[in-house]
């Protein structure tokens, strides 16, 4: 998947993954009841900091916090640009 943004720094593009349709135990959930997720696929990272390499590269799957980064729709599909400090885990 090739994506024309390039994020400056030690920020990274993520694509979420999508909100869960039904809980474990078989339950539905509404729309407006959907949690934004907390998960994604990184599709894009910046150069770092002279001090600090990125750790995260492209494809990784990652968990980041719930307001964490800023959203925004590129060719439209929603991304969210974050710095790599917002995201927790490397799954």
């Amino acid at each position: 998947m090739a994506l024309n943004i390039k994020p400056i720094a030690d920020r990274v593009v993520v694509e979420a993954a999508p909100a869960e349709e039904k809980t474990a135990s078989g339950i539905y959930i509404p729309d407006t009841a959907k949690e934004k997720p907390q998960r994604g696929t990184v599709v894009a990272v910046g150069g770092g900091k002279v001090d600090e390499p990125l750790t995260v590269k492209v494809g990784d799957e990652v968990l980041y916090g719930k307001y964490a980064g800023t959203e925004i729709t590129y060719e439209g599909k929603e991304y969210l640009i974050m710095r790599e400090s917002d995201i927790y885990a490397i799954l």
